[in-house]
């Protein structure tokens, strides 16, 4: 708590930094000379007071979406490698932590791109997995929208597990397209939004540019190991 010498009060700085600190005390003085002799009571003060206060340090706090998806270092492909890499050799590795997946041909590095991962933690299973289908156009069967008849989106980020369609409307999963399956549960690997960090239901998002490189260079039954 601070205490406030001029306007004789105390208020909460546990959320506030030097210059809401300063812009608050500036406006207790303002309002205190504005409100003097009405009967606007102390509480009314802080309530106007700190919540634009509080106001200020979320706004300050937020990051664009740029800003985020710029701190992962942009894809890299070793374009001499990549031309020897077949659906033979090649084997993918995807490290967690790093967020970042890296395709190999034999035993030299072909491409490493940024990834997208569970937003949880077990969203995304570790182990050594083997490519199980692979779908160009896939869409998922559990997460999506539910659509009207014209295709329009009347709810939208909905789950074909837990929620009910309005009426009127039917279930339109969401694109996956370059599908990789590496799970019979729905997991696998393919184009999606990378804002950053983990922020799947589990499966591994690559960017639009990647994802077909990686799909022409595996088969059905290529290793990807996931790693923490």
């Amino acid at each position: 708590m601070i205490f406030h010498e001029k306007s004789g009060l105390e208020i909460d700085s546990v959320y506030l930094n030097s210059v809401c600190v300063r812009w608050y005390f500036q406006r207790m003085n303002y309002l205190s000379r504005r409100l003097q002799g009405s009967r606007v009571t102390v509480l009314g003060i802080l309530l106007v007071a700190s919540s634009a206060a509080w106001g200020q340090v979320r706004h300050a706090q937020m990051t664009a979406p740029q800003q985020l998806i710029g701190k992962q270092a942009q894809p890299v492909i070793y374009k001499a490698v990549l031309a020897q890499t077949t659906p033979d050799n090649a084997t993918v590795l995807v490290s967690l932590s790093r967020q970042r997946a890296y395709l190999y041909g034999g035993n030299q590095l072909a491409l490493d791109t940024p990834i997208s991962s569970g937003k949880k933690a077990g969203f995304t299973p570790t182990g050594d997995f083997t490519i199980l289908e692979k779908d160009p156009n896939h869409r998922s069967n559990i997460y999506g929208n539910f659509v009207d008849s014209r295709g329009r989106i009347v709810r939208g980020g909905v789950s074909a597990r837990i929620d009910s369609a309005p009426s009127g409307t039917h279930f339109e999963g969401a694109p996956m397209f370059y599908f990789m399956r590496l799970t019979s549960e729905g997991v696998g690997m393919h184009i999606g939004i990378l804002p950053g960090y983990p922020a799947s239901h589990g499966c591994i998002r690559l960017p639009a540019e990647i994802a077909p490189q990686i799909y022409q260079h595996v088969r059905l039954g290529t290793l990807v190991r996931v790693t923490n």
